[in-house]
């Protein structure tokens, strides 16, 4: 624009003193833009290119009008001033948006940082509310051990010496069975209970996780059958993890026997036992009913169960035992295609051996 309008002023006569006012006038525009657009430094450049080019065309088509030359000078003069001016102006808003958006920013992030706290908070006030829940539980437990197992196996007795007493194809023989059925499945609900209220101690050597599946994928191979599931294991030779292999193996069974009742009507249950660095990773993944994204959160929270015969502390009890090894458990879960475990466990660390002999 500023070449432009400096052609135009170099080929228009001078007796046309009009159009050279309005050409002169139009300078400001690209010193007004250049200082809004590049503060000072845009301001001032644009005006002095503006003066550089002007200059000669004032000193040498206007020589022979000396009355025109302090108009003009004085012009020169104007398009710095305000080139400085608007520069300035620029400068200082754009500082002052700067410092704006510098604020916001600190405001952004102290509110992150307030709403983490806060989350923290939360957290900590349920932990606290599951200690107490755990605290009661232990106490229940302490008392149903004694006064729930022990009719429990009275009864049980009974109904063995009863089913005895019936020919195999009695009515009342079906009964007893039941009978017996049911008192198991009490037995498993209370084992439940004990061994989630009571702590267990994490011990023992360093064990294979491989031996400690296969065991567990043996167990399970007739259920397994029964639904229809096949079993397929992708295993990799990995470092061995330190702990209570039974409790290992206790977990394995856990997301086995969710995973095959999530398909009662058949599928694919793949285990996939990897290392990746000083990890050990062993995935479970089934192609089964799927979990709810809005249940994800809470699988594993005591006492949540979506099934009419769960306690609810299947899942509780594999984290914690996860947890007190040192390890991490995750889930992922898309509805109608299938839910995937994944259990990440720290390698056993390498014992020191003896120094080196004295030469």
């Amino acid at each position: 624009m500023v070449l432009t309008i400096t052609s135009l002023h170099y080929m228009t006569a001078t007796q046309h003193s009009h159009l050279h006012d309005i050409l002169r006038r139009l300078y400001y525009i690209p010193i007004i833009f250049g200082g809004l657009w590049f503060t000072l430094r845009g301001g001032l450049g644009v005006a002095l290119l503006v003066s550089c080019l002007y200059a000669p065309h004032v000193l040498f088509q206007w020589g022979n009008l000396p009355t025109a030359h302090p108009e003009q000078y004085l012009e020169i003069l104007l398009y710095n001033v305000i080139g400085l001016l608007t520069g300035l102006l620029s400068t200082r808003e754009h500082a002052q948006r700067v410092r704006a958006e510098e604020t916001a920013d600190r405001l952004t992030a102290s509110y992150a940082k307030l709403r983490e706290q806060a989350d923290m908070i939360l957290d900590i006030e349920d932990q606290l509310r599951l200690a107490d829940r755990l605290t009661a539980l232990g106490e229940l437990s302490a008392g149903m051990a004694h006064e729930i197992r022990n009719p429990l196996g009275s009864i049980r007795g009974t109904a063995e010496i009863l089913q005895d007493a019936f020919a195999p194809d009695d009515r009342y023989a079906e009964f007893t069975r039941i009978l017996i059925s049911e008192v198991e499945r009490l037995n498993r609900v209370l084992e439940d209970f004990l061994r989630f209220a009571q702590p267990e101690k994490v011990e023992g050597p360093c064990f294979s996780p491989e031996n400690v599946l296969q065991d567990v994928l043996q167990l399970t191979a007739q259920p397994a059958r029964k639904n229809a599931v096949e079993v397929v294991c992708q295993k990799q030779s990995v470092p061995e993890v330190c702990g209570d292999a039974g409790q290992f193996k206790q977990v394995f069974l856990n997301l086995v026997l969710n995973a095959l009742q999530a398909m009662e009507q058949g599928g694919r249950l793949t285990v996939d036992l990897s290392s990746q660095g000083d990890r050990v990773l062993i995935r479970f993944r089934d192609t089964g009913c799927g979990i709810p994204a809005e249940e994800l959160d809470r699988i594993f929270n005591p006492f949540f169960t979506t099934k009419a015969d769960g306690t609810g502390l299947g899942l509780a009890i594999t984290h914690r035992i996860i947890d007190n090894h040192g390890g991490r458990i995750s889930v992922s879960s898309q509805v109608g295609e299938g839910t995937e475990f994944t259990l990440s466990l720290p390698i056993a660390m390498p014992t020191g051996g003896a120094g080196d002999a004295d030469g």
